[in-house]
């Protein structure tokens, strides 16, 4: 593996440009709304936004209001387990992204898994691709921040290294690495409201990703989650 093993990824046609045009409406959003100033409740709306939007793309079928009150059907309740749990792992997954990853799963499969099945990769393979996917984020990089993410995402959803919860898992480590990397320190965006906005688009580059032997189901993920963070800014809880 290369020194900066993003580095390729980084330079793909239009990916750079996308990803900057993204970075530049997010940065005047959070400016703009005076982000030092921002109470902290802004942050939990957002949190919960995500955690409905997460759980109605794993298939919940509770309504709005009962997400909200919390008593929705099982997906719902993993979602915001991990919804409240995925801020404290910040430092975590700057230093050790594995058990960052093992903690999110450990939430939101708890009550639905074996307790020796939680945090644990499924099989060898799946173990292998988390840690070529760790060490790739612990490797210096000169890779936006929200390839990063991007990647995170895909490869935990295509991965699916886990028994149960991958999907959850996945969105809430892309917001995870959003806010570590310093795109969102306080996880203001909603980019699980932006897959499930554009859930056709969503799901469609995430099977091409999966499914492609070159890199043209990476290329297509990529400038799908520029537009998607886009979104993610429009669906903050700053916007209303």
């Amino acid at each position: 593996m290369s020194a900066d093993p993003l580095a390729s990824l980084a330079s793909m046609e239009g990916v750079p440009s996308a990803f900057a045009a993204t970075r530049d409406g997010i940065d005047a959003l959070l400016r703009d709304r005076g982000l030092r100033r921002t109470e902290p409740a802004f942050t939990t709306e957002s949190l919960l936004r995500g955690a409905i939007a997460s759980a109605r793309l794993e298939g919940s079928t509770s309504t709005a209001e009962e997400m909200r009150e919390g008593t929705g059907d099982g997906i719902v309740q993993s979602a915001l387990r991990v919804s409240t749990e995925v801020l404290s792992l910040v430092p975590t997954v700057r230093a050790t992204p594995l058990q960052a990853f093992a903690r999110l799963h450990a939430v939101a499969a708890t009550g639905v898994l074996e307790p020796e099945e939680l945090g644990r990769p499924r099989d060898a393979e799946s173990a292998e691709r988390l840690r070529v996917l760790a060490s790739r984020l612990t490797a210096p990089t000169t890779a936006p921040a929200m390839l990063v993410a991007a990647i995170v995402h895909a490869e935990l959803i295509s991965a699916a290294p886990f028994a149960s919860h991958n999907g959850i898992v996945a969105r809430a480590a892309e917001r995870l690495v959003l806010v570590a990397r310093g795109v969102d320190e306080k996880s203001l965006l909603v980019p699980e409201g932006a897959h499930a906005r554009l859930q056709a688009q969503y799901e469609s580059n995430l099977r091409a990703y999966a499914q492609a032997s070159g890199t043209s189901g990476v290329h297509s993920w990529l400038l799908y989650a520029a537009e998607a963070y886009a979104v993610a800014g429009e669906l903050s809880p700053l916007r209303g």
